[in-house]
């Protein structure tokens, strides 16, 4: 059994648990050059269509697989080529979670053990293979956004009920860390933790709560902007290529986390959405609904620790990916 995390062949073996995700699949496209890679989704909040131009490329290996069971690489045929046996596993990027705000309710169970079993599966292979592992950990660990101190430092305990509706995945991404120092502590494995703020860009689902994916083609439709919450709703916002740059530069580092990884400035949903009814030229009007569960204000970022440890920061802008968004909505409106 392979016992060091270098790579005999060519390229390293990367596995990506919720690699069909919004953000999981972006990183699979990042990785793909120079690596093998071993995506896994069951596609609860993935989608096939995010990973469907992979495929064909004999770098990538699709395992349709529910990690809250076990998983036995090695004896999957069509992970053959990659060598497991031999290679092992170089680096793991652990993902998967349910996402869908407006689905929320229905995967509470599936959330709670893919925090706690699933990432407990996926542990016990990076001690197989003693693998780099990297948890893509929440803001939620924090707890409520606090007006009068929104940003957290990751020094900052957080405040979380662990009783409440969301705790199966609030209080489930705190275990998960819980669960991954203490995997790397007992088995010294290389255990990272970034905790992700709320991120945005191509590949999110419409109409699941998301808020920001369904502005701009309701505003092309005519359709009502839905804000779930008051006009006082604000939160941070990171492009999904800036948070996918962030996680790779901590799998390079020698940082453990945690770190975090979002954007420092602060947006109220309300203004994004006049915005984009402006850039339009829509009369579609704006209108607020009750908050979703899933869909709750959280603080914002302080980065500086990946500023200084990652020499990581946002660079992507908010107003330059609306207008390409809205380009590319207007030209498949043609066809």
């Amino acid at each position: 059994m392979p016992t060091n995390t270098k790579a005999i062949f060519e390229k390293k073996n990367v596995l990506i648990t919720g690699g069909a995700g919004f953000i999981g699949s972006f990183l699979c496209d990042d990785l793909i050059e120079k690596n093998k890679i071993i995506c896994i989704d069951n596609f609860i909040s993935g989608n096939e269509a995010n990973i469907d131009h992979l495929l064909q490329n004999p770098n990538f290996r699709f395992i349709k697989h529910d990690i809250n069971q076990p998983i036995d690489l090695e004896s999957l045929p069509e992970l053959e080529e990659f060598r497991i046996k031999f290679q092992g596993i170089q680096e793991i990027y652990h993902l998967a979670c349910p996402t869908s705000p407006k689905d929320f309710e229905k995967t509470r169970i599936e959330t709670v053990l893919a925090n706690s079993v699933g990432t407990r599966n996926i542990l016990d292979l990076a001690v197989k293979y003693k693998a780099k592992f990297l948890l893509a950990s929440s803001s939620v660990v924090y707890g409520q956004y606090d007006p009068q101190n929104p940003y957290f430092k990751e020094d900052y305990l957080g405040m979380v009920d662990q009783l409440s509706p969301r705790a199966c995945y609030d209080e489930g991404k705190r275990f998960a860390e819980t669960l991954t120092r203490t995997y790397g502590q007992a088995y010294n494995l290389d255990t990272k933790i970034a905790r992700i703020f709320r991120t945005y860009g191509p590949r999110m689902k419409l109409k699941i709560g998301q808020m920001l994916p369904d502005f701009v083609s309701s505003a092309l439709a005519g359709e009502d902007l839905v804000i779930f919450g008051d006009d006082d709703f604000s939160t941070s916002l990171c492009h999904v290529s800036d948070i996918v740059q962030g996680l790779t530069k901590m799998m390079k580092s020698g940082e453990n986390g945690p770190i975090n990884l979002g954007g420092d400035l602060e947006y109220k949903i309300v203004d994004v959405a006049k915005k984009i009814i402006a850039m339009t030229g829509s009369k579609s009007k704006i209108v607020f609904k009750k908050p979703l569960l899933f869909m709750t204000p959280l603080g914002l970022p302080d980065i500086t620790l990946a500023k200084e440890r990652l020499t990581w920061f946002p660079v992507v802008l908010l107003e330059t990916v609306f207008k390409e968004q809205l380009t590319i909505l207007k030209l498949i409106s043609l066809f």
